[in-house]
């Protein structure tokens, strides 16, 4: 998921280097929106596995 927000990342500054105004805005929005979801799952990820009481690692 990371990967995709890059992607979009990356999609958005070509846009936006070229004059492409309205794509640059959606690319930003979805690599923004996919961002916060990322972050959101790694925090519940971290969270499950710590009141499973395993360590990240294993």
């Amino acid at each position: 998921m990371l990967g995709w927000a890059v992607t979009f990342f990356i999609i958005a500054i070509i846009a936006a280097v070229f004059g492409f105004g309205g794509i640059a805005g959606a690319a930003t929005g979805i690599a923004q929106f996919l961002f916060f979801v990322f972050v959101a799952l790694l925090v519940i990820s971290l969270l499950a596995n710590a009141f499973r009481g395993k360590s990240p690692r294993a």
